[in-house]
């Protein structure tokens, strides 16, 4: 009979407690603000981050999660007698933090072969961010406590992930220019103009697919959006910073158009927030 860990990083955006509930464990990604390092969500709650970033002129930064801290993790899973650990990665693309995985699991085979036997580790690139990949571990946890197969399980996370896309607008292009880090985004000098970019990731790519002029305009573009690439009938899930004001005008809409309300609620945490700013409003969905 299985016996099945499900693992993630904080990255996911899920909340701790609610994680924990479920059975999955949470490794956190290390925040170093002022030379001082922090756990995110365990020393550093998301709206204290959000804080930091907002009276910061230089930007907090964070480390990848090491192959030793995945690989103590892997030995304590085999001595709990586990057989098979499921880990849902932040984009391989944006962090090492999958590679260290890979890593730890090919230094743990390779010192105790007889392990392979008695234990299956499933590393999976998200090739995204945020509840884009924490909201199906949820279901998948859901799953295991129903009985169903670690293959069943699988596919069903396969399937997501391959379809899910989010959309965001962020409501300042600050963050992006300081980060670097989307650079498809950095170059866009809308701002000026009174221009704000839809920001889609999916599939380890992140691009932009609309631009939107004026703040009264967000809400009805994002929605137009979401409803324009999504997967008819299929979940979604709102997603925001620290204000709710637009996402909740997003979800407004998307439930009187759609017919029905998001599966999911979800608060963007350091990963997102460094590279995209503390205030956003963002659809998550299964693209068609």
């Amino acid at each position: 009979m299985s016996k099945i860990k499900f693992l993630t990083d904080t990255a996911s955006d899920l909340p701790l407690k609610e994680a924990q509930a479920a059975g999955i464990d949470m490794l956190s990604f290390m925040l170093t603000v002022d030379g001082q390092s922090y756990a995110e969500q365990r020393d550093l709650s998301k709206e204290e981050f959000y804080d930091v970033l907002e009276h910061n002129d230089e930007l907090p930064s964070t480390s990848q999660i090491t192959a030793y801290t995945f690989e103590e993790v892997f030995r304590k899973y085999l001595d709990e007698g586990y057989t098979d650990v499921i880990y849902v990665s932040i984009n391989a693309k944006g962090s090492a933090t999958y590679q260290n995985a890979c890593n730890a699991r090919d230094a743990l085979f390779e010192e105790f072969p007889e392990s392979t036997a008695n234990m299956r580790i499933h590393i999976i690139d998200s090739e995204n961010y945020t509840v884009t990949y924490g909201y199906p571990l949820l279901v998948a946890a859901g799953m295991a406590e129903q009985g169903e197969s670690v293959e069943a399980i699988l596919r069903y996370l396969e399937h997501w992930l391959s379809h899910v896309g989010v959309y965001f607008v962020p409501m300042t292009l600050k963050y992006v220019k300081k980060s670097g880090r989307l650079t498809s985004v950095a170059a866009f000098a809308g701002e000026i103009l009174g221009l704000r970019p839809i920001i889609r990731i999916a599939h380890g790519e992140i691009s932009v697919t609309e631009k939107i002029r004026g703040e009264k305009n967000i809400v009805q573009k994002l929605t137009d959006k979401a409803i324009e690439v999504m997967q008819p009938d299929s979940p979604y899930i709102i997603i925001h910073g620290a204000s709710d004001e637009y996402a909740r005008q997003v979800e407004a809409q998307l439930t009187e158009r759609l017919g029905y309300p998001p599966v999911y609620h979800a608060k963007i945490g350091s990963a997102v927030a460094i590279n995209a700013g503390y205030d956003l409003a963002a659809v998550a969905m299964l693209e068609r």
